[in-house]
């Protein structure tokens, strides 16, 4: 997932895929735990797209603000 296409998205979309990254984070959080996580770099790419869909919703909020 990169930024262009993330730009794309309406903020509905991206908190509908922000939700969706969280839960997959507390997933692998809790596989981590539990000592079944067999993919380390997965949790920190979660964690990463993560902040980069929060980014573009700041961004967005920004622009809808400055439009207005």
């Amino acid at each position: 997932m990169n930024a262009a296409e993330l730009r794309d998205k309406t903020p509905d979309q991206l908190r509908e895929e922000l939700a969706n990254l969280k839960k997959q984070s507390f997933n692998l959080r809790f596989q981590q735990a539990t000592g079944q996580l067999e993919n380390t770099a997965a949790f920190k790419k979660a964690r990463r797209n993560a902040a980069r869909v929060k980014t573009v919703l700041n961004q967005k909020a920004a622009e809808a603000a400055a439009g207005e």
